[in-house]
């Protein structure tokens, strides 16, 4: 059952990736894609889904969806305000956005 979007109209989800390129283009972004297979090239995003599956997702069994975002909520909270982050030099994203900000 098609579905409204973001971009106001009617979508099936096959479709919005496609209205997805389409309102990058109009605004002047440029979309760019790792190749298939090499998960390398993405390798920070590849290692916070490795974290997540890990840590959390692999070891809980959700009664619904409510309970899986209550947790997930929970845990990016504690992921990043009191998990030290070697690559940060030891401290947590919050304390290292507080140093730049």
């Amino acid at each position: 059952m098609p579905t409204e979007s973001c971009f106001g109209k009617y979508y099936s989800p096959e479709y919005i990736s496609g209205a997805l390129l389409v309102w990058a283009a109009q605004h002047g972004i440029r979309i760019d894609h790792i190749q298939p297979s090499k998960p390398q090239q993405d390798a920070y995003v590849e290692r916070y889904n490795r974290t997540v599956r890990y840590a959390w997702l692999a070891r809980t069994l959700f009664d619904s969806i409510e309970q899986a975002q209550d947790i997930a909520t929970r845990w990016l909270w504690s992921y990043n305000h009191e998990r030290p982050n070697m690559a940060l030099g030891g401290i947590t994203p919050m304390q290292k956005l507080a140093l730049v900000a």
